[in-house]
């Protein structure tokens, strides 16, 4: 199933696809989908991000090829960072270039989206805990990550969290195309299979350390190929078994 969030008439709803048009949905405290009567056609919808993290916990340096092009070894335990909820976008939403940086870049990944509150979760069980996937672009200001030394002014900025266009619950975390197309260009082409650390042992990892809510995000690192965005372009972030979330990029004021 694909599940959205979108805005009709004014009002945030959650749905799911049927065709050209979403039925109502909502969540109970396990996370599993209420189905509602309510129906909509696809002309009088907005889609918006699909879910509202309290945190976005991503991973950096999960796959070697990435590794390898930024000359670091591969890390011995996850290396993470967070990005706030304020830099949530959704799909068509403009990414906002901050006029004091000289390179802005695109990092296309998967998001792990949680279902239910999660806390010292064993691998083996990690898929109770999984709500489904979406696309993610981790945009990241990279001459203030180079020189902070730390990451939260480069990756935190407004608007530097796109994701979407919607939920997949059926996907196969471990064997999934990830791609990132500037201006119609491939520019990045990975495959979760060359992962470090796979969705099981992420999850297992980060809920051993912080409680996980329904709809945090996990985001799981990006494949080689990362490279600046300039204004007036449009990125794409492609994952083969969800689909293509699509931004803008404005120079902001």
């Amino acid at each position: 199933m694909k599940l959205i969030r979108c805005e009709v008439g004014g009002k945030v709803f959650s749905g799911v696809l049927e065709g050209t048009g979403i039925r109502e949905i909502g969540f109970d405290n396990d996370g599993e989908i209420i189905f509602f009567n309510r129906t909509f056609h696809q002309e009088d919808f907005l889609l918006k991000a699909p879910c509202q993290p309290t945190k976005i916990v991503a991973v950096g340096l999960n796959y070697r090829e990435h590794a390898k092009e930024s000359d670091m070894e591969v890390p011995q335990a996850p290396l993470l960072f967070f990005k706030p909820p304020s830099a949530v976008i959704g799909p068509g939403e403009d990414i906002i270039l901050p006029p004091n940086s000289a390179r802005v870049d695109y990092e296309a990944e998967l998001a792990v989206v949680i279902k239910k509150t999660a806390k010292n979760v064993k691998a083996a069980d990690y898929d109770k805990y999984v709500l489904g996937y979406t696309c993610f672009n981790d945009v990241s200001a990279r001459d203030f990550q180079f020189s902070d030394g730390q990451w939260s002014r480069a990756k935190g900025y407004d608007t530097f969290a796109p994701m979407g266009p919607w939920i997949e619950t059926e996907l196969n975390p471990l064997n999934a195309r990830v791609e990132a197309i500037l201006d119609g260009k491939i520019v990045q082409s990975g495959n979760t299979s060359d992962f470090v650390f796979t969705v099981p042992q992420l999850i297992e990892y980060i809920s051993s350390i912080m409680t996980l809510f329904p709809g945090d995000i996990i985001a799981t690192g990006t494949p080689a190929g990362v490279g600046p965005m300039r204004d007036g372009q449009v990125i794409e972030i492609r994952i083969e078994g969800i689909g293509t979330l699509k931004n803008g990029i404005k120079l902001g004021k």
